[in-house]
């Protein structure tokens, strides 16, 4: 998708890791992101602006200059968060990550700008909205179908509910999703609904309308290069919002 010089491409804000990377001579923190999400914005028509993680009082100023917001995968949020005891396998915990991208998330919600939750990213706005987490769903659940490990995807496949904003995107029943997480929902946060779930029960995606548009889903779509229509419906959602902005302000 190509945007015309009357219809400028959005800005969409990507979370980032900050994690220690080597490039030749150099062995240093950095801010990294896989590529898939950035194809995965610029394939749907915005463009893609990197969030790495940084002082949570600079977020607001951050997102002023966004059209939509992606929070995207990585480390488990920290349990401390949502109230619960650290699970053996939980992964230590990532402060900047988790304090960053809560502020990002909240001032994403007062502007009412587009939010598309990526794994991690649901599982963080879930318990911004004060739900909780499964810790280690192959303890809860009996099952490691959702981590295979060694950077593999697995694949699984969810039901779409009927009659929800994720419905009128991906179509309602059966939809085959890229996983790697180890952790899910348990209660699902104020204002937040269940938009799909897996057969054994698990919430694979939940959207909220009250409070601009944000979808979270428990999958990659970025690893699925053929099907680019949650990153397209943002990009759509991130083009009105942007246009509605431009109109107040006149």
């Amino acid at each position: 998708m190509v945007s015309s010089g009357s219809d400028p491409a959005p800005m969409i804000g990507v979370t980032t890791y900050l994690e220690r990377a080597q490039q030749g001579v150099w062995d240093v923190r950095a801010a990294f992101l896989p590529e898939q999400y950035l194809t995965g914005v610029t394939d749907a028509g915005g463009i893609a602006l990197l969030l790495p993680p940084q002082d949570p009082a600079s977020a607001e100023a951050a997102i002023a200059g966004m059209d939509g917001l992606i929070l995207s995968g990585g480390a488990d949020v920290a349990p401390e968060l949502y109230g619960e005891e650290r699970h053996p396998l939980t992964d230590p915990a990532r402060v900047d990550r988790d304090a960053w991208e809560l502020a990002l998330f909240r001032a994403a919600e007062r502007r009412r700008i587009p939010v598309l939750a990526i794994c991690r990213g649901l599982q963080l706005v879930n318990v911004a909205r004060g739900g909780t987490l499964q810790q280690h769903l192959p303890e809860t659940l009996g099952t490691e179908r959702y981590r295979l490990g060694g950077g593999v995807f697995a694949e699984n496949d969810i039901e779409v509910a009927d009659d929800t904003a994720l419905a009128g995107v991906l179509g309602a029943g059966d939809v085959r999703v890229h996983s790697y997480h180890h952790q899910g929902i348990d209660r699902l946060g104020e204002g937040l609904v269940a938009a799909a779930h897996s057969d054994d029960g698990l919430v694979q995606a939940f959207v909220d309308t009250s409070a601009g548009h944000v979808v979270g889903i428990q999958w990659h779509p970025e690893e699925n290069a053929e099907d680019r229509r949650l990153f397209e419906d943002l990009v759509s959602q991130a083009r009105a919002y942007a246009a509605e902005r431009k109109e107040d302000a006149r």
